[in-house]
Order: structure tokens, then C-alpha cells, then sequence
């Protein structure tokens, strides 16, 4: 993909200070998910994307987390460290650090070990060597995926350490990547984002993403700079794509880029079929640009519209039971040089859908399984393939 943005001077490592110019809640009442979609506004920045590109979002910690974690050390907040992943030029103060520069979630093994040198306790000391001894590797992974750095540190009240001490066990807060829900031809100068608002609980506590919370709960419409970044992609559409039919397999917040290539396509005019599988959990709630969807199907932008909805009937169906019962035509596609795309979740969805395509290939094109393999093997390396999981 050609670099872009060259005009402009914002980066990853000089973020531009954009406003959110919209935060609309995507499912309908009743709905367990909180699905937003927000508007970006990049004008005059001299950004620009192509889709298939995503947003870097530079997100702040929870204050009160802050604080709650300043309060646990005994520490002010105005001291000042200098965590050494930061490799900073200046120190700054342990309250930045926490709110824009350092996870508060995260803990690695490291801190449990550090804290062993420093626990005066011993029934305290006696714990953490265990959670930290070979024979429970397997149970540490799960023990501290459950916990952030406070939940520890108030677990292990006698082992003290010092402000600089905690900062230099922390890891980078992150930019986290969106995939970009809009075309530059629809929205050249607002970002569109699908967003998932992760909040959940563990130990009895609430716990939120830290983007997703930023965006939905601590940023104000048109006031609060947002630092963004454009991120270029191996996703995305090719340069002759128009008269290239495509399948798009998006669940949930999946749909983001296809969206975005819906509009590009349309925008182009381009005679390529467009085949689209979208899911999630109810149709009434869950519906994700639904008037959008049924408008591109009436005016024939999209030729091929599957919906799975996973709990609107006793036996749950998800994308990739869509695909099978369409094998014969989805094989077609193919056969034909069709793109086929997938985005979203990379644990489960996104192997199914793998799997999916390999037992197509197999039963319509009366292929051997390693045979199917080869194929769809051959997909990913001709570029037919392509996948933004997360």
C-alpha cells in the first residue's frame, strides 16, 4: 500500500489532537451490548486514510483509578519518576504517568518477584513464592489476568515500593487501533469507528476498557482533544478491485471496514458484486447499521445481505453456519476470483470461518483436505484471503 500522510506532520509519535464530533449508541434498548459509533474529526490536520487503514487512539486512565492507586502506595502524586520503558528526556510526575503514560492493568511476574524481596510479612512472602513457583506456571497467566496492579498491591499490604520502584514494572499504556468504518470518499474529513465499550467485572469489581471507556464516558462531544494517528493496513481493497466481486465476514464490531468498503465501492461505482455476512445477538438490539444494510440491498450496492443472529432461537448461529448453507454459491464466488475478507474476533470467530472455508473448498470443489489447505493457502498468498482479527 502506498504511504500516505506524507503532507501531514502528525504520526504515532506525534499524535494529532482531534475532537470526537459524534457518540451514538448503535444497539437498541434491551440490548447486553454497548456498541457506539463515533465520528473522528481530522479536518485540518492533513491526515488522510484509505480503508482497510485503522485509528490509533491515545487514551487517559480512569482518574479515580488514579487516585485510588496514589492513595494505595501513599504516594501524592507529585513525585516525580522516570519509568524506564518511557525513556524520557525530563521526569515527570508519578500522577502523568499513571493517567496517560503507564497500564494500570497488566501485572506481569515480575512484580510478584520484586515484591517477594520486599513483603515483611511472611504468610505474605510465603504466597508469593508460591504463585511465582515452576510447578504453578499454568495457574499464574489466569491469577493475574484477573488482577490489576492495585488489586495486588493491596493483597500485599507489607511489601512497600517506592513510586519510581512501581513505575519501572509498568508497561506502556498503548494506543489502541480501530478498524476505520468509513470511506474518505463518503467522510475525507471525519473518521468513522465501531466501537465495542468493554466493561466487566472480576474480583467483585468494575473494570472498563481503557479506549473504549475514554471515548464513550470521559470524552465531551466537540471539547475533549482525542490524540489520533492513522494507521496503514495490509487490508484492504486493491487498486483494481472494482469489477472484482468480494465477501465480507464482519460479526459484530467486524463490520467496521466493510462498511468503509461498501462506501468506497459504491463511491466508485464499481461492478463487483459485494457479498456481505454479518451476526450477533439479536436482531431487534443488535441490527449494527441495519437501515444502512437494508438501503444498500434495495438499491443493489449489495447483492448478498447473510444475518446470524446467535440468540434468536433455541440453536445458536453464528457467520460461519451462514456460509455453510450458502457453500455451493460462496464456492461460485471463488471459483470466479472473488475477494474474501474477514475482520473480528481472532480466538474463536475467525478460526471458525477459517474452518468454514477450508470444509467448502473440500465438499464443493471435491477437494482432500490437504488439498483444501493448499487452496485456501493459496488465497492468502494471491491476496484473496485477507484478515484483520484482533
Amino acid at each position: 500500500m502506498p504511504a500516505q500522510n506524507d503532507a501531514s506532520p502528525y504520526s504515532k509519535t506525534n499524535p494529532y489532537l482531534a475532537r470526537i464530533s459524534e457518540n451514538r449508541l448503535l444497539n437498541a434498548e434491551g440490548s447486553a451490548k454497548e456498541t457506539r459509533h463515533f465520528v473522528v474529526d481530522i479536518e485540518g490536520s492533513g491526515l488522510s486514510y484509505t480503508v482497510g487503514d485503522s485509528l490509533g487512539v491515545f487514551a487517559t486512565n480512569r482518574i479515580e483509578e488514579v487516585e485510588e492507586l496514589l492513595q494505595v502506595i501513599g504516594a501524592t502524586g507529585d513525585e516525580l519518576v522516570s519509568p524506564k520503558m518511557l525513556k524520557l528526556e525530563q521526569p515527570i510526575t508519578l500522577r502523568e504517568a499513571w493517567t496517560s503514560r503507564l497500564a494500570l492493568a497488566g501485572p506481569t511476574p515480575m512484580l510478584l518477584k520484586t515484591l517477594i524481596t520486599k513483603a515483611t510479612a511472611a504468610e505474605e512472602k510465603a504466597k508469593l513464592e508460591s504463585l511465582v513457583a515452576p510447578e504453578n506456571k499454568d495457574a499464574l497467566k489466569p491469577w493475574l489476568e484477573q488482577r490489576h496492579y492495585i488489586d495486588i498491591l493491596t493483597e500485599f499490604p507489607s511489601a512497600k515500593l517506592s513510586p519510581q520502584e512501581l513505575v519501572d514494572l509498568q508497561r506502556k499504556l498503548m494506543p489502541r487501533l480501530y478498524s476505520i468504518a468509513s470511506s474518505p470518499k463518503v467522510s475525507p474529513q471525519g473518521v468513522h469507528l465501531t466501537v465495542a465499550i468493554v466493561r466487566y467485572e472480576t474480583l467483585g469489581k468494575e473494570r472498563v476498557g481503557v479506549a473504549s471507556s475514554f471515548m464513550a464516558d470521559r470524552v465531551t462531544v466537540n471539547e475533549t482533544p482525542v490524540p489520533v494517528f492513522v494507521s496503514n493496513s495490509h487490508f484492504g481493497l486493491p487498486e483494481d478491485h472494482a469489477d472484482k466481486d468480494i465477501i465480507m465476514v464482519g460479526p459484530g464490531t467486524g463490520i467496521a471496514p466493510f462498511r468503509a468498503f461498501v462506501q468506497e465501492r459504491e463511491g466508485n461505482s464499481a461492478g463487483g458484486r459485494n457479498w456481505v455476512f454479518f451476526g450477533d445477538q439479536h436482531e431487534a438490539t443488535d441490527y449494527l447499521y441495519g437501515d444502512e444494510w437494508k438501503n444498500y440491498v434495495a438499491q443493489g450496492d449489495v447483492h448478498k445481505l447473510d444475518l446470524a443472529w446467535s440468540r434468536d432461537q433455541a440453536e445458536k448461529v453464528y457467520v460461519q453456519d451462514k456460509m455453510r448453507e450458502n457453500g455451493a454459491e460462496l464456492w461460485s464466488w471463488l471459483q470466479g476470483g472473488a475477494i474474501f475478507y474477514v475482520c473480528g474476533d481472532a480466538k474463536r470467530m475467525a478460526k471458525d470461518v477459517d474452518q468454514a472455508l477450508h470444509d467448502i473448498a473440500a465438499e464443493h470443489g471435491g477437494m482432500s483436505a490437504e488439498e483444501a489447505a493448499a487452496y485456501v493457502k493459496q488465497l492468502k498468498k494471491d491476496k484473496r484471503y485477507q484478515r484483520d482479527v484482533y
